[in-house]
């Protein structure tokens, strides 16, 4: 297939849009990073705040409650929050673009009317149910199975890696309802917090990320309405790959973020720290890493709203979501290992930024895809004429 032609200027609203999730980064959550993070607490007030200015429903239509944005917009919102707290960001682009953007793209017109609005006020958090104990990059290796009996479905099984599952008001969750049909016997449902057999596991203690909340789920008999089904039947996983396209572009820009909040950060640092009577910026070994990191960081960027210029103009991007997401994460841990090292032992204490970068970034080389499923979903669409 051809290149497509890309070419950016931000609209003036674009450029709004991006100062007014700056200021509210700078002002709002800056202050409290390290509070939720040493505690873990999920902060709803912010994302409730959040919520106000219309971004928990940036891809939702106005009819809806939403925002009635699109992918640059949701892009530059990604971003400009990682570049401060990735975890917000990462529970932003969850709520976002995993179990609001399927009830957005696959709910009929009574599921949206009555889901949709609450997850684009912020009212209420979603969560989205893939991942299990047994199926992580398999997806469709899972083993919860739905069954149809007097007007529900039974479900049954278990999730693994549910973000917001303790949070969580709204829930989209997978599952399989043919044995027989292999990838096109898996469908899609909507549940609610406290439906009778949905019981809320055991909350995980992170890495990075930590106030992003990630929770076990199961399901014992859980009885979900008929009506909750969404989507068609059998179409639940096929519409998870397509959710997943484009929860990468959102992945790309919080690498992004990261990567640039540690350019940033070791910015100001190397300009006010000596060594040897010169500022570390002076020495020519740091001005090579800072020079590798921005061209990184730069060409991450491109790649990131490439993907989202295309997604936004209905064009094919399964590859290039994949290429923003693979290269944007991995050198946003390049970076995050760098700004650490510059910073030498400060780098490694949690009063300085660069720390909590390092512990955030690993996540996104493996969430929404691991970097080795980019590599593959790349060579399939190189190879595939």
């Amino acid at each position: 297939m051809p290149m497509q032609p890309f070419l950016l200027e931000l609209s003036e609203n674009q450029i709004l849009i991006q100062d007014t999730i700056r200021e509210f980064a700078e002002k709002i959550i800056r202050p409290v990073i390290m509070e939720y993070d040493e505690s873990q607490k999920f902060p709803m007030e912010i994302m409730h705040q959040l919520g106000e200015l219309g971004f928990m429903g940036i891809l939702v239509p106005e009819e809806y409650g939403g925002a009635g944005l699109g992918y640059i917009e949701y892009a530059l919102i990604i971003e400009e929050l990682a570049k401060v707290d990735p975890s917000v960001a990462l529970s932003v682009a969850a709520h976002n673009g995993l179990c609001t953007n399927h009830i957005n793209l696959f709910g009929n017109e009574e599921q949206k009317r009555k889901y949709l609005p609450n997850l684009a006020s912020g009212k209420k958090i979603g969560a989205w149910g893939l991942t299990e104990a047994v199926s992580g990059s398999d997806a469709a290796g899972l083993k919860s199975v739905a069954v149809k009996e007097d007007g529900y479905w039974i479900l049954n099984g278990n999730k693994q890696f549910t973000t917001h599952g303790t949070v969580g008001e709204t829930y989209v969750v997978i599952a399989i309802t043919n044995k027989d049909a292999g990838k096109k016997g898996i469908s899609a449902f909507i549940l609610e917090k406290g439906f009778e057999g949905l019981i809320i596991g055991k909350k995980e203690n992170k890495l990075g990320m930590r106030s992003s909340d990630t929770t076990q789920l199961a399901f014992e008999n859980c009885k979900v309405p008929e009506e909750n089904l969404l989507g068609q039947e059998g179409m639940g996983f096929i519409n998870s790959m397509q959710v997943l396209e484009g929860g990468r572009i959102s992945i790309a820009a919080l690498s992004v973020g990261l990567a640039q909040g540690c350019l940033d950060a070791v910015l100001k640092y190397t300009n006010e720290r000596k060594q040897f009577g010169k500022f570390i910026s002076e020495f020519q070994a740091t001005q090579f890493k800072l020079a590798e990191m921005a061209t990184n960081i730069e060409a991450a960027r491109m790649l990131t709203y490439k993907a989202a210029w295309m997604k936004d103009n209905g064009l094919p991007n399964t590859r290039e979501a994949a290429e923003a997401k693979l290269f944007a994460s991995e050198i946003a841990e390049k970076a995050a290992s760098e700004a650490v090292q510059m910073f030498g032992g400060y780098g490694y204490i949690k009063e300085y930024p660069v720390e909590k970068f390092y512990r955030d970034v690993k996540l996104l080389t493996i969430g929404e895809g691991t970097s080795e499923i980019q590599r593959i979903v790349i060579a399939k669409d190189l190879l595939k004429n």
